[in-house]
């Protein structure tokens, strides 16, 4: 397992906090063997969420010009027509994915073709689920198009617990589908905005996997 470089400095923070646990504990409590074994499950308890959460596992995604794959590993949330105001000023299929603080938070990008647009908005922290989260929120809207001039809109949005959104892309980038664009640390979302018409492959409370499951495909 692999571990996703926006993690190494809160990883190696929890190491130096989980060591400074176990000093205290064995300087200061070495008479109470119970304190000890609980700094012991304290570090651990730390360690291994911080470790899971910053996973990255390698996955193959296979390219097809017609597919829309999910950006990232999550939950359905969202499914409906909406009128898209920032860059496209249309209707669109909204599905939303929301990324609980044990998935995977790499994200992707969900076609290939050209970075057209690109803006961050720096903004609240409302738990993700929040209907005013992709308007509110700090978040990244990005729009990819491809050889045919077909588009998909995708916005990053930061949960309660999210403070750092990345996003490696610029405008005029060319990208490839399931290729990284970004990360969001701890709890978060992300929104895509598809052509009205488009074959929706999920579900409501489905579980979607980044890189690998089918979101939609264009008609």
């Amino acid at each position: 397992m692999t571990f996703h470089k926006e993690g190494y400095p809160s990883i190696i923070l929890v190491l130096i906090v989980s060591a400074i646990i176990t000093a205290i504990t064995h300087y200061f409590f070495s008479q109470y063997p119970w304190v000890i074994y609980l700094g012991y499950a304290i570090s651990a308890f730390l360690i291994v969420v911080i470790l899971q959460f910053f996973r990255s596992p390698s996955r193959t995604v296979t390219p097809n010009d017609n597919h829309i794959i999910s950006p990232c590993d999550g939950k359905v949330v969202v499914i409906e027509e909406v009128q898209e105001t920032e860059f496209i000023n249309e209707k669109r299929i909204q599905v939303s994915i929301f990324m609980s603080p044990i998935n995977v938070h790499n994200n992707r990008y969900p076609i290939a073709g050209t970075l057209k647009n690109f803006k961050y908005h720096p903004g609240k922290f409302l738990v993700a689920w929040h209907p005013k989260s992709s308007t509110e929120n700090e978040r990244t809207t990005a729009l990819v198009e491809d050889s045919k001039g077909r588009s998909v809109l995708f916005r990053q949005i930061a949960g309660a617990l999210a403070r750092r959104i990345v996003f490696y892309g610029k405008e005029g980038d060319k990208v490839e589908q399931g290729s990284e664009c970004g990360f969001i640390k701890f709890g978060s979302r992300v929104d895509l905005f598809l052509p009205i018409g488009t074959k929706i492959n999920v579900a409501l409370e489905q579980k979607v996997t980044g890189g690998i499951d089918v979101i939609g495909e264009f008609q």
